[in-house]
């Protein structure tokens, strides 16, 4: 069986590694020349993902990887002092459940783990799909798969060209982000600097094997603003003109756009689709069920969602008519919870009054103020995200064939519940 993919982000590549676990032939294409390493922000991964990175035998990688950010300075618009939080005591007792990853960084980890046996098409793209499974290529010659997958983003190609404009699917929740790239001349050393405004917030933080900085931008919007996701200059002027007058360290921040090496911009926007599937073709990650790029968790739900579509494909021996009702069915839970969460963390992150501002302060400075135990169990029960994601289960799939490019990955055979 030829399955063809469309995406190397993170989906992508991990749906790969599974695909040819479970014995198929596999071919990514891939817009860009080559892996992304634009800027890009930090991740999540909770505990399935996890889980599924260490029967890839891939999370001692994704461990040494971790931004290793510690400490956090919350500040307030309008407030001379500032909130500090100990983060250390709050993950060290459970670094197995969750762990923050620059997104490039991770992307690369997949990828290298079953590079050697997928074929890579980079540098090109899907024009178009036929129901009986031809498919044809900006640049390379028209060729036949069995299945297609869209693993390529919130604005997916492979689902336009199938199920339709993006317009029809996307479901706007307010808000906005952007991420730069600048030096990191801040004294960053395992901190995340925090400003906080009515409706609008910005952090500034590093890892510790990068040499520059990522700043963050988080803003509310009752409206969806005109600007086209290829127009840079336009978002640029957009970010400049939600951020303005917030706090000096900002406005340095801002000083850096037309500088940066890297920047990305976009609506915080959930995909919500009836199905994913039509004939054979079916979507994975923010393709299909984006909950909300930077409040939703949805690398987690990528690898998930990556994970549990090789299994059904592998349980139904191949026959998509019977492994993308049984997908879909697998992960309808999981992504009904994860757009809950991104509503919930939206709320939290980007403050809609002074008196939710304040909410995000004092709460901060009661879990620096506990203990490291009783600081733990607070915020377990006040982060959503952390309690859906890590309440997740996944079946485990037996395996056909194991690749060989990585040797034996570590506790392949391992239950993921």
């Amino acid at each position: 069986m030829r399955i063809l993919i469309s995406g190397a982000s993170v989906a992508g590549p991990v749906l790969a590694y599974w695909l040819t676990r479970h014995g198929r032939s596999v071919t990514v294409v891939e817009r860009a020349p080559a892996l992304r390493k634009t800027g890009g922000h930090s991740v999540d991964l909770f505990r399935p993902a996890m889980a599924i990175s260490d029967k890839m035998g891939v999370l001692a990688r994704v461990s040494e990887r971790a931004t290793g950010t510690n400490r956090m300075t919350l500040k307030r618009e309008g407030v001379r002092r500032p909130v500090r939080v100990d983060l250390s005591k709050i993950f060290s007792a459970t670094p197995d459940e969750h762990v923050e990853i620059m997104r490039d960084d991770l992307s690369g980890i997949y990828y290298d783990a079953a590079c050697d046996d997928v074929e890579y098409l980079f540098g090109d793209s899907i024009t178009a799909i036929s129901p009986d499974g031809e498919v044809r290529f900006e640049n390379a010659a028209p060729r036949r798969f069995d299945l297609v997958v869209g693993a390529d983003g919130l604005h997916s190609n492979v689902r336009r060209l199938v199920f339709g404009h993006e317009s029809r699917f996307s479901d706007f929740i307010g808000a906005y982000f952007g991420v730069l790239t600048l030096p990191n001349t801040f004294s960053l050393d395992g901190e995340l600097l925090i400003h906080v405004g009515v409706g609008r917030t910005a952090g500034i933080y590093s890892a510790r094997h990068l040499d520059e900085a990522r700043a963050l931008f988080l803003f509310r919007s009752e409206r969806e603003l005109d600007y086209h996701h290829h127009d840079v200059p336009r978002q640029k002027d957009l970010l400049r003109g939600a951020f303005r007058g917030l706090h000096a360290d900002v406005d340095r921040w801002l000083d850096e756009l037309d500088r940066t090496p890297a920047f990305y911009f976009d609506s915080i926007t959930q995909v919500r689709m009836d199905t994913w599937s039509r004939g054979r073709v079916t979507l994975v990650g923010d393709a299909g069920y984006c909950p909300g790029p930077a409040v939703g968790g949805s690398t987690s739900l990528a690898v998930v969602g990556a994970y549990v579509l090789a299994g059904e494909l592998a349980r139904a021996g191949g026959d998509h008519e019977r492994a993308f009702p049984a997908y879909e069915r697998a992960m309808a839970e999981h992504v009904r919870g994860s757009r809950a969460v991104a509503l919930s963390a939206a709320k939290t992150l980007i403050p809609t009054s002074r008196l939710g501002v304040s909410a995000l302060a004092h709460g901060a400075r009661l879990i620096s103020a506990l203990p490291a135990g009783p600081s733990r169990a607070l915020l377990r029960l006040t982060t959503k995200s952390a309690r859906v994601y890590n309440s997740m289960t996944v079946d485990d799939y037996p395996i056909a064939r194991r690749i060989t490019n990585a040797g034996r990955p570590r506790g392949a055979d391992r239950p993921l519940t």
